[in-house]
């Protein structure tokens, strides 16, 4: 029975990666399916590479930072937790989501836990480690929850003072597209998910003293909470909250170096039309640079590896729709900022996981 549902579970995840996979491609043959390649690698060759290179820094600059601002949340859970270890998680978990999207997640916190130090539990004098996964899962569950409150305030707050110019992209594409998605059958489902989760809390608490496998599911449940409110143990709290703002001013710095770049295109080295769109994306700015950030960072809520097809589809149509640009235009942009980041998170990753074949060794 148990090697059955352990196929099953194989077979669960194959399909679930294997959709994932394909909703990326598709994405992606949609995004670029109109693209002229003549123009776009003329487009290419002939921007400022060394603003790509410059936005590949800041990209790395933000992994060091969110590499310190998790260590807060770990901190009070295991004082031994050093910044090279909460960094080679973070870049490696980068490296497996472009595999297996949501895999990484699980993979930083399993690193966290294979390098917390054993010692002595008070209860029963048993080694055990620290930082337990399900701690970490807790600590990482709450950094993803206060990346999506940065997001939304970020967005909300910029809207505040943008809507006029553009709030009708969020409006018509984002927003309403999203509530033409809504179905009687979809909020059904939702609320019988929630009626679910809601019993089978209270059967884990009220048998879990009576049944093995309902007391490990509480006692994971009580470390995943336990890591989740590790916030309210932090020293110098302060540090979280300036560590997050200093990640999300790298992200607006990684769009704005990005759109420095396609703004120096030499026009002499590239179609007329696609001179005249360099020309109408010299005007752009700093707050272009935050709508196209913004716009971007929405497409991690689409369930494809690394991001692929939907950062494309979403930036390009933003540039699109606010600017009058053509699409083949906002796809070069796109392709530039994502590509950049992607080759960032792999050479990133792989000294990561070197560092850790030698950190193994010594």
């Amino acid at each position: 029975m148990l090697k059955f549902v352990t196929m099953n579970k194989k077979v669960g995840n194959i399909l679930k990666y294997s959709l994932s996979i394909l909703l990326a491609a598709v994405l992606l043959f949609f995004a670029f399916k109109d693209v002229d390649w003549a123009e776009f690698w003329a487009a290419l060759k002939a921007c400022r590479w060394e603003y790509v290179i410059l936005s590949m820094l800041f990209g790395a600059l933000a992994f060091y930072c969110r590499a310190l601002r998790w260590r807060q949340l770990l901190l009070p859970i295991d004082s031994s937790t050093s910044r090279l270890t909460c960094f080679n998680a973070v870049n490696i978990s980068y490296l497996v989501n472009m595999a297996l999207p949501r895999v990484g997640e699980v993979a930083r916190c399993g690193y966290i836990t294979a390098h917390s130090k054993k010692v002595p539990d008070v209860e029963d004098g048993q080694p055990r480690r620290p930082a337990s996964f399900d701690k970490v899962l807790g600590t990482a569950a709450l950094e993803r929850t206060a990346d999506i409150i940065m997001m939304l305030l970020t967005l909300s707050v910029f809207l505040l003072f943008t809507w006029k110019r553009f709030g009708g992209f969020f409006s018509e594409k984002i927003f309403g597209a999203a509530s033409g998605s809504i179905t009687v059958k979809k909020v059904s489902l939702v609320a019988a998910l929630v009626v679910a989760a809601a019993v089978m809390v209270w059967v884990t608490v009220r048998y879990a003293d009576s049944w093995k496998p309902l007391r490990k599911i509480k006692d994971f449940c009580i470390g995943l909470w336990q890591g989740f409110i590790s916030c309210l143990k932090m020293e110098k709290a302060w540090r979280f909250f300036a560590l997050t703002v200093a990640v999300w001013a790298c992200y607006w710095m990684m769009s704005a170096t990005i759109l420095w770049a396609v703004q120096g295109i030499d026009v002499s080295a590239v179609p007329s039309d696609m001179a005249s769109a360099v020309l109408m994306v010299g005007d752009l700015n700093m707050t272009d640079a935050l709508f196209l950030m913004l716009a971007g960072s929405l497409s991690s809520i689409v369930p494809v590896p690394g991001g692929f097809g939907a950062f494309h589809f979403l930036v390009a149509g933003a540039l699109s729709y606010t600017y009058g640009l053509p699409f083949g235009f906002g796809m070069i942009f796109a392709t530039l900022s994502h590509e950049s980041q992607a080759i960032n998170q792999i050479i990133w990753g792989m000294v990561s996981y070197i560092s850790e074949h030698f950190r193994k060794k010594q």
